[in-house]
Order: C-alpha cells, then structure tokens, then sequence
C-alpha cells in the first residue's frame, strides 16, 4: 500500500487542488447514486486523477482483504483486472501473488488507463468494451463492476471471467445489500459452471443468512492528509465495506468463517459465524478454553474459524 499511496501521491502534485476537489465531488455524487452508468463517469484526466485519489485506496484495501483469503488456495501467474480502471485491484494482487508475471488491466475508459500506466509501467494496459472477448488468465478479477451494468450486462460479465480464469475468479462489489444480491446472482452463475467458493462461504449451498441480514465485510483504510481534505472528512481513517466471492477450480474443506465484529465481555468472546452446515450464529469461547479464548481475542472479522492451530 506504501507504494500504491506515493505513486498517487506524484500524480496528484500535477492537479490543481480546487480541480480535483471539484471533480471529486462530481464523482462521489455519481458513485453514490447506484444507478447503472449510461456513459463513462471520467471524461478526463482531471477526473481520472479525482477518482484514483477518491477511489483507489479503498478499493485496493477490500481487494487485499479478499485475496488474502485466497493465498493458500490459488497460486497463479497471470491476472486479468476486468473494468479495473487505474489498477487499485492490480495493485492488491502483486501484492497478495509476487509469483504473478503477466498482469493484464481492462478498462473502457482510455484516461484511467494512462493514468494506471503511469503508476504501474510493468502491467499491460488495454481499452476494452463488454462483450468484447478475454483473454484467458490463470486469476481473473472484477471489482467494483457489476453495480454499473445491467442486470443482463452483469450476466454476460460473470459468464465471461468465469471462462477467462484458469485457476480462480474473484468479484468484488459494495458491502450494501445491493452488492450483496449481486455477489449471490455471480457466485451461483459460477457454481452452475463448476467453479467450487473458496471464500468466504465454507459450504457450497445457499446462503445462510436470512431476514435483514447480509454478507459483507469492513478494511480499514488510513487517509492521508490530501485525502481527508477531498472526502471533507475530520477522520484519518475510513472503513470500506465490501462483499465478495472468490472461486476456484480446486475442493476445498471449508472451516467457519466470522461475519461480524467480535464481541467482548470478561472472561468471554463471541464470535458471529458463518459455519458449513450453512447456519449463521453465535459462537461463544470462554477463558476457561485456553489457546482457543487467545484465538478468538485475535480473530477479526472476516476470519476463518476454527484457526488450524488454536
């Protein structure tokens, strides 16, 4: 992340700071409406500078979040970022896989893509429309897409990364019930293709959260200055919330895995968990359970549980 945040911060220096606030504003309007983008949000380089310093760092958490999952079940040694604008989910996946040695970025907009070529010279950056074909990679990655597609444009895109990835394919959208829905209609597309989930559910059945509920997950993200001063925010930090599916062609046996923030009392932990029987709920460890109590005081949201080794 260090050097995803001083890549960003040299391209910032080139952009007057009203401009970029200006174009900020615009664009977190936009992003927050949720509708299905009818022409490219970025018209310029000025937006495309806007959003990568609005966008890029939340986006590279959540997709570092998720590929950590991912880490001892897949081993590729190629990528393909589908809509992966100026590279934030590129970035996250170097990172997660230093074995990776083709990086290949999609995006239809050609300013977020000089702007990613800037910052990242070794990927290969390429304007692409949907429908257009893919090329095969052994990782295939969509973040952050889906929300701004069709229902049947989102279709055709999860039909089209499962038959590009090799050995895993990974979506990413909002942590909102919206996304949620959406990361439900891909990951049972790709079930039907064969693909086995490999996070976050430990089971391959439907969902086991009912009611109001919904999957997601949170990463903490440490604003820079610059950054608090775009969003106009007091914090220095923000929680990006996010869903997710991460699918591979390998069986996995899956152990629980906690969907809330634990929760503390003395002498007691309890964990919200998502278990391969399907159901959702409490787990409570006491003290009085030695090595498994100092798991669960360090177990964080989005971690599987049981650990392997308590």
């Amino acid at each position: 992340m260090t050097d995803l945040r001083e890549a960003l911060d040299r391209l910032l220096e080139a952009v007057p700071p009203k401009r970029l606030a200006e174009s900020v504003q615009r664009l977190i309007a936009d992003y927050r409406s949720g509708r299905p983008a009818d022409e490219p949000l970025l018209r310029n380089m000025v937006d495309a500078t806007a959003y990568a310093a609005y966008r890029m760092p939340a986006t590279h958490a959540a997709v570092a979040a998720v590929l950590r999952q991912l880490q001892d079940k897949a081993a590729p040694r190629s990528l393909l970022d589908v809509g992966g604008g100026s590279g934030a989910a590129t970035w996250a996946a170097l990172d997660a896989f230093p074995g990776l040695e083709t990086v290949t970025v999609l995006d239809q907009v050609p300013e977020a893509l000089k702007l990613g070529e800037r910052m990242l010279p070794r990927a290969t950056w390429r304007q692409w429309r949907l429908g257009e074909p893919l090329d095969t990679a052994d990782l295939v990655l969509v973040s952050y897409v889906l929300g701004e597609l069709t229902p049947e444009a989102q279709h055709d895109l999860v039909d089209q990364a499962g038959a590009a990835a090799a050995q895993a394919v990974v979506i990413v959208e909002p942590g909102t019930p919206p996304g949620y829905r959406r990361i439900l209609d891909a990951r049972q597309r790709l079930l039907e293709a064969g693909w086995t989930v490999a996070a976050p559910c430990p089971h391959q059945q439907a969902c086991g959260m009912t009611g109001k509920d919904w999957c997601h997950f949170s990463a903490r993200v440490n604003r820079s200055a610059l950054h608090r001063k775009l969003k106009e925010a007091e914090l220095g930090y923000e929680d990006e919330k996010f869903s997710y599916v991460a699918l591979t062609r390998e069986e996995h046996h899956g152990r629980g895995r906690v969907v809330r923030h634990p929760a503390f009392r003395k002498g007691l932990v309890t964990l919200q968990v998502c278990n391969p029987d399907t159901k959702v709920g409490p787990t409570l460890v006491s003290k009085r359970e030695g090595p498994a109590y100092k798991a669960a005081r360090d177990a964080e949201w989005g971690d599987e549980w049981p650990p392997l080794d308590p």
